[in-house]
Formats: C-alpha cells, structure tokens, sequence
C-alpha cells in the first residue's frame, strides 16, 4: 500500500509544476512560447484539479488502514497519474482530440483508473460489511 503514498507525493510534485507553469504562463507570458506552446490554459487547470483530487484519493485510501490488493493500489496510481496526463497533453497540442493515439491513451486510462477506483471501492465496502 505504499505505492499509494509515493504516488501522492509525485501527483502533489505535479500539482506544484502545474501551479508554477500557469503562474508564469500568465504573470510572465514569453512572446512565441505563450499561447503556442502552452495552447490552452483552461485545460492546464483541469489537470492541476485532477492531479491534486487523485493525489487526494490516494491519501484517502492509504489513510483509512483498509488491507487493499497491491494491483488495486498499482491502477489507482497509474490511473491518477495517467489520467489527469490527458489534460496535461491537451492543453499543449491543440489537435489533441483529433489524434487516434491520444483517443486510445485515453481510453486506456480511463478503463485502469476505473478498475482500481472499482477493485479499491468494493475493497472498501468489503471490509465495512
């Protein structure tokens, strides 16, 4: 279960990159680096959210003490490491959405995330019952 506390803090080290990137994106901006290189600002704050709620979820999990499968724990990390990723890489490609190995990045993320969020919760709900 461990895995869950190493893969906080290196969601909490991409919160920090995230908030440092959007500070000088918008107090700094760098002529022909700002807005083509970051493309879509919004986006950027998804994935800072995400990063920061995933991190949340894995101190949660760690924190309730619940003997939890070590795979389970493994696809919550990749899943809350590589799904808020989606917003990273979007807001830097603007035709993100339109590219087939984003889509399939994607939906593999999202079905890993889901697994472990799954596997942890009935985990949880096990142990509860």
């Amino acid at each position: 279960m461990e895995i869950l506390l190493i893969g906080a803090v290196l969601m909490v080290f991409a919160v920090l990159a995230s908030a440092w990137l959007m500070t000088f994106a918008r107090w700094f901006p760098v002529k022909g680096i700002d807005g083509e290189f970051l493309t879509d600002y919004k986006t950027l704050i998804r994935a800072h959210i995400d990063f920061a709620l995933m991190a949340l979820f894995c101190l949660g999990f760690y924190a309730v003490k619940v003997p939890l499968s070590v795979t389970a724990c493994w696809l919550v990390v990749i899943g809350g490491i590589t799904n808020p990723c989606v917003f990273v890489i979007a807001a830097f490609d603007p035709a993100f959405w339109e590219k087939t190995v984003w889509k399939v990045y994607s939906a593999i993320s999202f079905v890993v995330t889901t697994i472990g969020f799954g596997w942890v919760g009935i985990s949880l709900l096990n142990y509860a019952v």
